[in-house]
């Protein structure tokens, strides 16, 4: 088989609406350009920059609440959460006076307005970024003219861009340091429950972060999610390193400065999805090395009847050095977090002390049942999908290879291959056939003549079967796993949130993982996951990483991760992404007339039937007495500002969207 060209830009059933030039008005990190990041109508400077201090300002108003409405002695965790106790520090040498400070409560209060600075002190770099980089580019703009792609002071040298962003990182968190001790000499109380060592770790991580997110997920974000995704990752940071100093240097600090309480829970969360990301970043070079081989041609390599042999041993040592460092490295870390405890053995014992020995085992169950039957529903409905999709573009042939109309005569049909199913970078132009997928990679599958005689009778009535049920759009696709994420994550949230809190972390360490198979494409589930994937993406997926399936998770996952008292609140996020956003989806394609802007595909009907859908599903909740009884008005004033938000924004829904109804919630008292 001769050897084809598989860089191609996404194209075919992908959903790409409105793509407009860049202007010159958006912001850009420095030594970035406009094709780092992904296509859209708005930068998002705005939810960049202030999304993060909305949810911290949130959660410490949240925590304060709950804390003078508690009595000393009260328990820290919410009723329906079983979890243990969290940690505390118990210094003798402290005096007797700050033993109150030293409760979990109070701790958490003085740890969220450490959050609250954090959040502030992260908006204050990415606007130093943001300012710098457009004084830098208007004083080289004057002097030339560069590619509508490109700008005038970025240079083309990666090599060059990686140094100019270093030095400048280093810095500016130099003059952050700086910046501090001036506003404490002068008296300003700002960033003043961070300390100097934190306002260094923190400037050089999330500045890392930006720089590593925008060359590895390429034309996969806007500026805003980029903010809200590094301002997470920074906060996970920020705990794991906090709780490292607490148990290293106890002396240092009258508590635990985590942004939740420092139960298990949080542990094992710190060790799964950092954990997850750190196992990435120290097997970086076998990941490389991978991805290099499967994308380069056959012909081009030095010993090409090597290559499925060298693909092995790189997945091979991936494997095994991946398990080496989750079962070693962090597994030593979570016991040593643990007070010592196995955590293999703490979570197997912890399953079964549900409010019933078979409660969690059963959800857990449940689980697995719904995620394996919905994959392979999708998997036969995907394929079903692809053959009646390139059966128009096959002519007649006689024999067992079949071809590609559009190739010259005797060229087989491209078959899913390891090679071909590798995730391109979409700066690359091509032009596309009709026998490529949203990827722009070829997945054509080869249907055998009945004159070969391989059919079969199951084979034809399945066939049968198929061509009288439809196939579904890609809208259709996507807006399934809302539906699928309602029902898998509403019964866990309703009846163990704390169990769920577990396995959300547990689903989005192993979303990374899939990640690294898909985009590094490791034998041998690489092209499996890729062309699976592949089908459900749309114009906000059209970069190097597929992030949709992260942001659904984050979602519905994150008003758990918050740990709030109030049981409506947990629901947040599926009854947002899940049923409201869903629904706005379906009454604005199917009824809406009236659009909210020109440029906009969003419709008034569409928003109303997300903000009333949002609301009964509360008021159902309430009425089956799964949560508390709470103000209509409020609730509905805070679901009406998110419904506002989800129309006029062109940021990604899934991640911005329950973020943002959260803390509206919070702040109304519900």
């Amino acid at each position: 088989m001769r050897d084809r060209d598989y860089s191609r830009r996404p194209s075919g059933n992908v959903q790409t609406g409105i793509l407009p030039a860049r202007k010159d008005d958006f912001g850009y990190v420095w030594m970035t350009v406009p094709k780092n990041y992904r296509d859209s109508t708005d930068d998002g400077v705005l939810t960049a920059l202030f999304v993060g201090p909305l949810i911290a300002v949130a959660c410490l108003y949240g925590s304060s609440k709950t804390l003078s409405s508690s009595l000393p002695g009260d328990s820290p965790i919410a009723p329906n959460w079983l979890i243990e106790a969290p940690a505390t520090l118990r210094n003798p040498d402290f005096p007797n006076s700050l033993k109150r400070h030293l409760e979990p409560l109070p701790s958490l209060v003085r740890a969220r307005a450490a959050l609250v600075s954090i959040s502030t002190f992260t908006s204050f770099l990415l606007l130093a970024h943001l300012t710098m980089s457009r004084w830098f580019e208007a004083r080289h703009r004057v002097k030339r003219t560069i590619p509508e792609s490109e700008r005038a002071s970025v240079p083309r040298s990666e090599w060059k861009r990686t140094k100019f962003y270093t030095s400048f990182s280093i810095s500016l968190s130099g003059a952050s340091v700086v910046l501090k001790g001036v506003l404490e000499y002068l008296g300003i109380l700002v960033w003043k429950d961070l300390s100097y060592f934190e306002i260094v770790t923190i400037a050089l991580f999330y500045q890392m972060t930006i720089y590593l997110a925008i060359r590895l997920a390429h034309h996969s974000f806007t500026l805003g999610e980029l903010g809200v995704v590094t301002f997470g990752a920074c906060i996970l940071f920020a705990e794991a390193m906090q709780l490292t100093i607490a148990r290293i240097w106890p002396i240092t600090t009258i508590y635990i400065k985590t942004f939740r309480l420092p139960t298990p829970l949080l542990i094992f969360q710190l060790a799964l999805i950092p954990g997850a990301i750190l196992v990435g970043f120290l097997l970086s070079p076998l990941l490389y090395l991978s991805r290099y081989i499967a994308q380069r041609p056959m012909r081009k390599l030095r010993f090409p009847e090597e290559k499925l042999f060298q693909r092995k041993m790189l997945a091979f040592g991936f494997y095994s050095f991946a398990a080496l460092i989750v079962f070693g490295l962090i597994g030593m870390w979570t016991r040593w977090c643990l007070g010592g405890r196995d955590p293999w053995v703490w979570a197997v014992f912890w399953i079964l002390e549900g409010r019933k020995k078979w409660s969690r085992p059963a959800l857990l169950a449940y689980w697995m049942a719904l995620a394996s039957i919905s994959v392979a529903a999708w998997s036969r409905q995907l394929l079903r999908s692809r053959k009646y999709r390139h059966k128009s573009a096959l002519r007649p042939v006689s024999g067992i290879m079949a071809e590609n109309v559009n190739a010259p005569q005797g060229q087989p049909l491209t078959t899913v291959t390891e090679e071909s199913a590798v995730p391109q970078d979409p700066e690359v132009p091509a032009q596309m056939s009709q026998t490529t997928n949203t990827l722009g990679i070829s997945v054509g599958l080869p249907t055998l003549p009945s004159g070969v005689g391989v059919s079969t009778a199951a084979t034809e009535i399945i066939d049968a079967a198929d061509k009288r049920i439809p196939t579904l759009s890609l809208n259709a696709r996507r807006k399934s796993f809302h539906a699928l994420a309602v029902i898998m994550f509403l019964p866990g949230i309703a009846f163990d949130p704390a169990f769920s809190h577990l396995a959300f972390s547990v689903a989005f360490a192993a979303f990374i993982f899939a990640e690294y198979i898909r985009y590094f494409a490791l034998y041998p589930l690489g092209a499996a996951i890729h062309v699976f994937l592949s089908e459900f993406v749309d114009a906000k997926d059209c970069g190097t990483a597929i992030l949709s399936h992260f942001y659904l998770l984050t979602g519905c996952a994150g008003s758990v991760w918050l740990e709030g008292r109030s049981k409506l609140l947990g629901f947040t996020g599926v009854l947002v992404l899940g049923i409201g956003d869903a629904m706005a989806s379906i009454v604005g394609r199917r009824i809406g007339r009236h659009r909210w802007s020109p440029t906009s595909p969003k419709t008034i009907e569409g928003s109303l039937a997300f903000a009333i859908s949002v609301i009964l599903s509360a008021w159902c909740l309430r009425l089956c007495g799964l949560v508390e009884p709470f103000s209509t008005v409020r609730y509905a004033t805070a679901i009406v500002i998110a419904a506002l938000l989800e129309a006029l924004s062109v940021q990604n829904d899934n991640l911005t969207l329950p973020w943002y109804s959260w803390s509206m919630l919070v702040l109304m008292d519900i």
